[in-house]
């Protein structure tokens, strides 16, 4: 099927790029907002932390215009829970609701179809110090109570909502922080129930509106073809993978990922009745996801898995994380593919790896899809004129967008591509530094400097993707 004519892409197609509050906004103990989370957190030895961001917050009118001059059909953001409700519940706060009015209509201004990521990293810290955030299932009716304000007051203004970002990421990486297994998988089932019960409550509230999980998926890979790395490879689908959509599409957990819990005494955890109740009422209207490049893995005993990620955790920086990851004791480990290139940051790139991921999704839960972040993080060199030379994102951007429409021609239903990011921000684990943006921020980690913005040859390059509805990628 490698030579053949490649459908269009749909008229209507969302063509945007993404953005969360926390790595880009700033002012972040602004007009009413407090701590969250990620505002707490120890960043990197030699990076900047989340303070001044890029300035978006006061800079989004510059911003939004920006995109309107590529031709965006969508921006997808987030709302800042601590912006919203400040004490994590009860009193809301008038600016921070305002703001985010503000910003909406900015994009309704150009035509621009806002689509609101309702959770990004962003738990406030006060629900943190009161009961440990996701730990407590006091978390789901705060987080309810939040998701109710933003419905109410956003409701009529958007059509595309997006619960929790990247939830598999959150628990994958920073179990530990749970204090274990079960703590972390326990916490990681309010996070589900708390997503079912929004999405049930937007319909409710909000009839039309749309609203999706947006975890990061991609195609997992076995090592080679041995039996058990191919067993390895569908268990950490399952982990990685299914255990964020069958619980948000089919309201089930998956069956042999619960019975390998079951073996380690992770299982039972503290599963209601009403919360089976909400997974199996909730039901999403399409799916968001994240794709940065495909996994591979290998079976690894529980022994050599253990000393894995201690080894790891010595080295730190990538290798840790991608370790403590895609590691699992007694079921998988990650290995390098040696078949895939990779970015100067030790991030993969394998657009065929997309279509696959897209493949998947379609063919298991036949529901819309929409790519909210894939992009190129590599350090960017501002030139004196103005200018800034990025043929190598230019490139990336290109291979995964004829991936995109391989899957269209495949049969798959993806009704937008939007990259990460619409411009630089704050990247979680290697400050300003590590760019994806299509347009240039000028500050470093530590100089401010005036935060003006430039188009970069990936900016034009990316308008004309838009303006054709991907029909020129030259």
């Amino acid at each position: 099927m490698q030579f053949r004519t490649l459908k269009p892409f749909p008229e209507g197609f969302l063509w945007g790029a993404s953005s969360s509050a926390y790595q880009c906004e700033g002012a972040y103990l602004e007009d009413g907002r407090t701590l969250s989370v990620s505002d707490t957190k120890a960043v990197p030895e030699g990076t900047t932390d989340f303070n001044d961001g890029v300035d978006h917050y006061h800079r989004f009118k510059e911003d939004i215009a920006l995109m309107a001059e590529m031709g965006f059909k969508e921006f997808r953001f987030s709302i800042g829970w601590p912006r919203i409700l400040p004490n994590g519940s009860g009193e809301v706060n008038p600016l921070g609701v305002q703001h985010y009015h503000d910003v909406i209509d900015e994009c309704h201004k150009y035509g621009i179809e806002p689509v609101v990521t309702l959770y990004h990293f962003d738990l406030p810290q006060v629900l943190q110090d009161k009961y440990g955030g996701w730990a407590s299932r006091q978390c789901i009716e705060d987080f309810l109570e939040y998701c109710r304000v933003c419905f109410k007051e956003y409701g009529s203004k958007v059509k595309y909502f997006l619960t929790i970002n990247e939830q598999n990421m959150m628990v994958l990486f920073e179990g530990e922080a749970y204090g274990g297994e079960r703590p972390c998988w326990q916490a990681n089932h309010h996070m589900l129930v708390a997503q079912a019960k929004a999405m049930i409550l937007c319909h409710e509230m909000c009839p039309g509106v749309w609203i999706a999980p947006a975890p990061n998926i991609t195609a997992i890979y076995p090592a080679s073809s041995s039996p058990e790395d191919n067993l390895a490879a569908m268990d950490f689908d399952q982990l990685r993978n299914r255990l964020f959509l069958d619980t948000a599409v089919f309201g089930e957990y998956p069956e042999a990922l619960w019975n390998w819990w079951k073996n380690r005494g992770v299982e039972p955890l503290d599963v209601t009745e009403d919360d089976m109740a909400a997974l199996k009422n909730a039901k999403p209207d399409f799916i968001a996801f994240n794709y940065y490049g495909a996994g591979c893995v290998k079976y690894v005993s529980e022994e050599e898995g253990n000393r894995m990620k201690e080894e790891a955790k010595k080295q730190g920086g990538m290798i840790a994380f991608m370790t403590g990851l895609m590691t699992h004791p007694g079921m998988s480990a990650a290995v390098k593919n040696p078949l895939q290139k990779q970015t100067s940051y030790g991030m993969g790139i394998d657009p065929v790896g997309l279509r696959i991921t897209l493949r998947q999704l379609w063919e298991r839960y036949h529901l819309p899809l929409l790519i909210t972040e894939n992009g190129c993080g590599v350090p960017d060199k501002l030139e004196e004129d103005g200018t800034i030379h990025d043929d190598y994102r230019i490139d990336y951007l290109r291979q995964h967008i004829k991936a995109c429409q391989e899957a269209i021609t495949d049969g798959v239903n993806l009704m937008g591509y939007s990259p990460w990011s619409a411009f630089d921000l704050i990247s979680t684990h290697q400050g300003i530094t590590k760019r994806y943006g299509l347009i240039y921020v000028d500050r470093d980690e530590f100089d401010l400097k005036e935060m003006k913005r430039y188009r970069k040859d990936s900016f034009y390059w990316y308008k004309k993707v838009c303006e054709s509805n991907g029909a020129d990628l030259d």
